[in-house]
């Protein structure tokens, strides 16, 4: 199935969280906003000061030279008057323009002599001030249902005066690895094992996307743990993500116990890396209910799936509304030959080259096994399905991987 395709159906199938609950904006970090934001406040409230200097009347030209001081205005403890004829007010950054100023002239720009002030170049009408509301307006739609809310979004949404938001709840998700090879990091290593690392990749990204997590193990190469396990997941969990099992080796009992628990949507994907890759549902005659993906078993093609197909679908259940991923053009280093018919991504690294100028490199390996491709990249060159050969030089799509697997 191409990825579109997969795409479009597993957003179609799957549950979009609609419980919400009211968090402190302090604990509000990656979550996602159930509810438009307004403001009940104009931000700043009131006009203030963009320098360090005095505060005046623009039509007071004629006392450029001899404007009277009579008093100052600070930040928090604003100027108890009001400013008339030929007269300022010593101002700071961030105070409230007094009552009577229209305008503002930096320090560095006027001379003082006691109480008397000369500005030396006159401004015009407003000049250094930030009026009320510049920022937010009272009544404007400040941030949308569906936002994932970084620091800055908090940071805006208590510019508003705001203690509390609604959120949508947390999705739980349970991991788990198959595979009778695989061996938990700091195990003794038998002949023929290799240390697991897609869970703790999945259990990562996930720990990113602020959801709750449950970490199964490794489950065996037989039928009666995998079911059981399958089951633990289906009585807790909104979602299971598995890593391997899903080939068609005789060992691989994953696709088997979907179809007896529930159903498969699809069933291998036109990508590389990433062609088993599995989707579906667990149900039973209760309430227990979860959405399934299987993740292909090579580590790189676990990640690449996890990042390009599952943490999209994760976002959307999650009540975030998705936007386009960001993909640019940019020149590749060196020549690539391959067979067509799957959409590749191809790990690589955005740096400049000798003439400074920017260039993308792919990795030394583009095996599905080799890790240290995805650590040592930023991003991936994404190649269409139809594409054979591209030269050395030629503009290619250059996708960075982000925050959620990508260095930050």
């Amino acid at each position: 199935m191409p990825m579109e395709q997969a795409m479009a159906l597993m957003q179609q199938q799957v549950n979009v969280v609609v419980k919400t609950e009211k968090v402190s904006v302090e604990d509000a970090l990656d979550r996602v906003l159930a509810e438009d934001v307004y403001s009940e406040i104009n931000v700043p409230p009131a006009d203030n000061s963009a320098m360090d200097g005095y505060a005046f009347r623009a039509e007071d030209k004629a006392f450029a030279d001899n404007l009277k001081l009579i008093g100052k205005s600070m930040a928090g403890h604003p100027f108890d008057g009001q400013v008339n004829q030929g007269e300022c007010v010593r101002i700071m950054t961030g105070a409230q323009v007094p009552v009577g100023a229209d305008t503002v002239m930096m320090q560095e720009n006027t001379h003082a002599d006691g109480d008397s002030i000369k500005i030396l170049t006159w401004p015009e009408q407003g000049n250094s001030i930030r009026r009320a509301g510049e920022d937010v307006k009272q009544g404007d739609k400040v941030m949308p249902k569906g936002t994932r809310l970084s620091p800055v979004d908090l940071g805006l949404i208590a510019s508003l005066g705001l203690a509390q938001i609604h959120v949508f709840k947390k999705i739980k998700v349970a991991v788990m690895a198959s595979g009778d090879e695989l061996v938990r990091a700091g195990g003794q290593l038998p002949a023929g094992g290799i240390y697991e690392s897609n869970s703790l990749v999945t259990l990562s990204v996930l720990k990113r996307l602020n959801v709750e997590t449950r970490d199964m193990g490794i489950v065996a190469d037989n039928m009666d743990d995998t079911i059981a396990a399958f089951k633990e997941a289906m009585s807790w969990a909104d979602v299971l993500i598995t890593s391997g099992g899903v080939s068609v080796g005789d060992a691989d009992y994953i696709k088997d116990v979907l179809e007896q628990l529930g159903s498969i949507g699809f069933w291998k994907l036109a990508i590389k890396p990433g062609k088993p890759f599995a989707f579906g549902e667990l149900s039973n005659d209760g309430s227990d209910h979860c959405q399934f993906f299987g993740l292909p078993g090579n580590p790189v093609s676990a990640t690449v799936t996890l990042h390009r197909l599952v943490l999209p679908v994760l976002k959307m259940m999650q009540g975030e509304v998705l936007k386009e991923s960001f993909v640019f053009k940019i020149p590749i280093k060196q020549a690539v030959k391959r067979k067509a018919g799957r959409l590749e991504f191809q790990r690589a690294t955005l740096n400049k080259n000798e003439a400074g100028e920017y260039e993308v490199d792919l990795f030394r390996s583009q095996s599905s096994g080799v890790l240290s491709s995805m650590s040592e990249s930023n991003g991936y060159v994404i190649i269409d399905e139809d594409v054979e050969q591209v030269e050395a030089k030629e503009s290619v799509n250059f996708m960075p991987f982000g925050c959620f697997i990508g260095r930050q």
